[in-house]
């Protein structure tokens, strides 16, 4: 086999005529030419000393640098301080005075054993380490498919044990339903025959009271007793209570029985050295899934909430389920199965005025009328702020696990939002740099989101805008609607919510709809999706739309983006 290195890929043709085959080559210009072409390569340019040789010896004459300095002058000589190839001119002159100088064929030589040296070291040591290295790594791949599907084949493994238990469990539990049938319906039978039984009775009285009726023997229908009153005490009403599955809860818990996996490391060693990397799985890389709008966003289910009067607030627990809040307390509810898990009452026995979930998965809400902000954990409420002269609105959780709480003056003249982390105030936002007030004075809600790139996002109902700080405080912009609206009515916000993508998403109250800008205020789309008095808002891992409908206490999930 031809070294592709060193074959040629075609036959040589002259490089004047283009048809010719070479047989001669100009090592002074470096040009190919067939024995035709000779004499018109001379002709072309008799300034140069033209070396023509057989084809098979070119590249056999040293070129010699020609001087920077002096024309047509070769540079025979190299000057080591310089770096530079000279000429005898050069060394006559005083430029190079004291300088050491070598041939510059002594240079070229030295030049050349120090490429052939590097190129040995290349073709003997580097390059099939290389090949090696490139083994190496081909086989490491080839063992970590295995790993890995055997992995994969263990993990199936476990879930076909865990079906089999749990089918066991299913059946089992039918088979209590089966038991607890068969028992309402045995007692429901015995009762039916002793109705009928006492029917059969009350035909025959019938029929001795017609007999007694159409005899003329005065001694018969003398000694007719009636039993008209015993049958007037009625078989008592069987209510046969129906058992009631209630089905456990699915969380982040159930992962934790299956099974877990280990982070992955990924370690690159140079010169005994070792940089160690860490990751949970191929998702947590640093930039999001870049989404696309939807163009015609879709209902996916609406879950019937159970409360009295309005529904207000909405908050993702998880994917599988969220809490609500309305007048007189909250609810937690499956969003496939659309079934209330949990109903929770606040301390005082007021509506909350907002809820949010932190990243534990604790329930955080503001009571506006006691002036504080709580938390459940495990069905247990624990006050974690109490305000002094402000009454607190609405509440969000961030990114770090800290709170965010617009909240309001005794007075209604003053708002402000309140960054806590735990119980500690570690912010307060409420002027812009000319000291003039952010948010709108008044009593009115101001939902509040933090927002992917931690600009902090509140719905200014009164002010009729979404106002955005950073995360330092200072405003980068306000929304006030977008025009035409779907109802033609002013822009109402309520709910506010972020995506994976920074799209902040609010509710318009009075227009039906959800209004979508990006991170620097510019409107994007609406959302109707026959939606009906819009308030609260949340979004889930999936950026799935959680909406609460105030009036017909609805939940819809939506999907917006692909």
């Amino acid at each position: 086999m031809m070294d592709p290195r060193t074959s040629a890929q075609d036959v040589m043709r002259c490089d004047l005529c283009e048809t010719a085959l070479v047989q001669m080559h100009c090592d002074t210009c470096l040009v190919n030419l067939c024995t035709v072409c000779v004499g018109e390569h001379f002709s072309a340019d008799l300034s140069k000393p033209h070396r023509i040789v057989d084809v098979m010896d070119r590249n056999s004459t040293l070129l010699y640098h020609e001087c920077i300095s002096h024309e047509k002058e070769r540079c025979e000589m190299y000057c080591i301080q310089c770096h530079i190839p000279v000429c005898h001119t050069c060394l006559a002159s005083d430029q190079h005075l004291g300088h050491k100088l070598l041939k510059i064929l002594q240079v070229l030589e030295e030049k050349k054993e120090k490429i052939t040296k590097e190129k040995n070291e290349l073709n003997e040591t580097i390059y099939p380490t290389y090949q090696d290295t490139l083994s190496d790594v081909q086989n490491r791949m080839s063992q970590l498919e295995k790993k890995y599907g055997d992995l994969s084949t263990a993990i199936t493994k476990h879930g076909e044990n865990w079906h089999r238990e749990i089918d066991k469990l299913v059946q089992k539990l039918k088979s209590e339903v089966e038991e607890m049938k068969t028992t309402q319906l045995h007692t429901l039978q015995k009762h039916l025959d002793e109705v009928n039984k006492k029917i059969s009775n009350i035909n025959d009285e019938i029929n001795l009271m017609d007999v007694a009726l159409d005899s003329n023997d005065m001694s018969k229908v003398f000694s007719f007793m009636s039993k008209v009153e015993e049958y007037k005490n009625l078989p008592h009403k069987i209510l046969p209570s129906l058992p009631k599955f209630t089905p456990g809860r699915i969380q982040e818990e159930l992962g934790k029985l299956f099974g877990t996996l280990s982070s992955i490391s990924v370690r690159s060693e140079e010169h005994g050295y070792s940089i160690k990397t860490t990751q949970k799985s191929p998702e947590a890389a640093s930039s999001p899934v870049i989404k696309q709008l939807l163009d015609e966003p879709q209902t996916v289910t609406t879950i019937h909430t159970e409360y009295r009067f309005n529904l207000y607030n909405v908050a993702c627990l998880s994917d599988e389920e969220i809490w609500t809040s309305g007048t007189g307390n909250m609810k937690l509810y499956s969003i496939k199965q659309g079934s209330l898990l949990k109903s929770i009452t606040t301390k005082s026995g007021d509506t909350p005025e907002d809820i949010a979930v932190k990243n534990s998965g604790a329930l955080v809400y503001t009571d506006y009328w006691d002036r504080t902000v709580n938390i459940v954990k495990n069905e247990e409420i624990q006050t974690m702020i109490t305000l002094q002269g402000w009454r607190p609105h609405n509440v969000c959780s961030t990114s770090s696990d800290d709170i965010l709480v617009t909240m309001v003056s005794d007075d209604g003249k003053q708002s402000k939002v309140v960054r806590y982390s735990s119980s500690t105030e570690k912010q307060s936002i409420q002027f812009d740099d000319q000291g003039r007030p952010l948010y709108s004075s008044g009593y009115d809600y101001k939902y509040i989101s933090e927002n992917r790139n931690l600009d902090i996002c509140v719905a200014d109902n009164k002010a009729k805008a979404v106002v955005v700080v950073n995360q330092a405080g200072k405003l980068r912009f306000r929304y006030t609607g977008h025009t035409p609206a779907p109802q033609n009515k002013p822009f109402s916000s309520r709910g506010i919510t972020t995506d994976s993508q920074s799209h902040i998403l609010t509710a318009d109250y009075y227009n039906d709809c959800v209004h979508i800008i990006d991170q620097d205020g510019q409107f994007l789309r609406y959302i109707v999706c026959g939606l009906s008095d819009p308030w609260g808002l949340c979004i889930d891992t999936n950026d799935n739309l959680f909406v609460a409908q105030c009036t017909n206490k609805q939940v819809k999930k939506i999907k917006y983006l692909q």
